[in-house]
């Protein structure tokens, strides 16, 4: 996994937090274009390790780990989720929380709250509003899982 610390930033006024990207699959003419939108991104030279991907042919897989500001994954997500062939996670941790984005081309972008030990965390607002509209087992799991973790959606 390559790691990388942003530079010629601002130490003392940001927030840090420590961010993790997996592109499960990307087609093989993306991945210059992908490294250089992270470059933009997180200020700083990346070169990626990227490897076959065994389940879908002709695409390929890469992790990478950076420290920088909060909101540096909405960012990477958003430049990530314009090409549309991209199947991504990115999250962001810090020590009282951060976010989880995750992207497919079929299921759109997918953004989570998350705690300090990374556990997708769900509002009370959300939970409500499922409950008020059908008071079923079925919505609330949708609603707390989505199309992403539940078997048969």
């Amino acid at each position: 996994m390559e790691q990388m610390i942003s530079s010629g930033r601002s130490v003392a006024s940001k927030t840090h937090v420590t961010g993790f990207l997996t592109i499960h699959s990307a087609p093989a003419a993306l991945r210059p274009h992908i490294e250089w939108g992270l470059q933009s991104i997180l200020g700083t030279w990346v070169a990626l390790e990227w490897k076959p991907q065994p389940k879908a042919a002709g695409t390929f897989r890469t992790t990478l780990e950076f420290r920088d500001r909060a909101g540096t994954a909405a960012k990477v997500a958003t430049a990530l989720k314009a090409w549309h062939y991209l199947r991504f996670e990115v999250r962001e941790e810090s020590e009282v929380g951060g976010e989880f984005f995750r992207f497919t081309p079929d299921l759109g972008i997918h953004r989570s709250v998350i705690d300090g030990l990374g556990s997708i965390m769900i509002s009370e607002h959300l939970i409500v509003q499922t409950l008020e509209k059908v008071s079923t087992r079925s919505l609330c799991v949708r609603s707390c899982r989505g199309c992403w973790e539940s078997p048969g959606s």
